[in-house]
């Protein structure tokens, strides 16, 4: 597994807890956050936004472990375990952080991701489809992947590759059902063909108004 890039975030304790804290806290680039869990009392700040939207623009996401220092209080590492988005300009308005406790097991939602082209792709001109994205899975958080690669090479049409077909690294825990479906190798409907004219007929011709005009053209006097 790569190396990954550790994050460190400031944040100060927050001293009003209403609306109107919070909006001027936003209004300074900060973001209200609840931090919670690891055995001690749960702790309202209030932290950088920049620094929690570079955390959740990373390859590992909302899964990415970091740590927070608050001002008076000290270090933790945690990890986001829920947020909340403005849905007007999509920025991050509030989050919950999770405080980690060496050795034990968090339950997390990782991407799948599909590798390779299938047989059925490849040969026999199928449609490869990717029913679900992402996987529930149970490890301790070091060990959690940024993604799941699934190989589907080979994949034949009408083949069917399901949860318990993945590999996983010893002390991942897939939680999803063993019999769902990840992805499957369909063949594409044929468009019905044109009835086929009949030998020897010519086209029918649109009517033209008026037709015959130049015929009758000169027959008064």
């Amino acid at each position: 597994m790569a190396e990954k890039k550790e994050y460190k975030v400031q944040a100060k304790q927050r001293e009003g807890r209403g609306k109107n804290d919070a909006r001027r806290a936003r209004r300074d680039g900060m973001v209200p956050i609840t931090v919670y869990g690891g055995g001690s009392e749960t702790l309202a700040a209030v932290a950088p936004l920049r620094d929690l939207a570079a955390i959740l623009r990373s390859e590992s996401g909302r899964n990415t472990i970091f740590t927070i220092d608050v001002e008076g209080v000290g270090v933790s590492e945690v990890m986001f375990h829920d947020r909340q988005i403005d849905p007007i300009r999509g920025r991050l308005i509030h989050a919950d952080l999770t405080r980690l406790v060496k050795g034990q097991k968090i339950e997390v939602t990782v991407p799948l991701h599909l590798v390779g082209e299938p047989i059925g792709v490849k040969e026999r001109q199928g449609v490869l489809e990717q029913i679900i994205r992402e996987i529930e899975i149970r490890c301790e958080p070091r060990m959690i992947p940024d993604a799941i690669n699934v190989d589907v090479s080979n994949l034949d049409v009408h083949d069917v590759l399901h949860v318990s077909d993945l590999k996983v690294e010893e002390g991942v825990e897939l939680l999803q059902d063993s019999d769902v479906v990840i992805a499957t190798v369909g063949m594409v409907k044929e468009e019905a063909e044109a009835a086929p004219a009949i030998e020897g007929e010519e086209p029918a011709e649109p009517e033209v108004i008026g037709k015959g005009k130049k015929e009758d053209e000169g027959g008064e006097g």
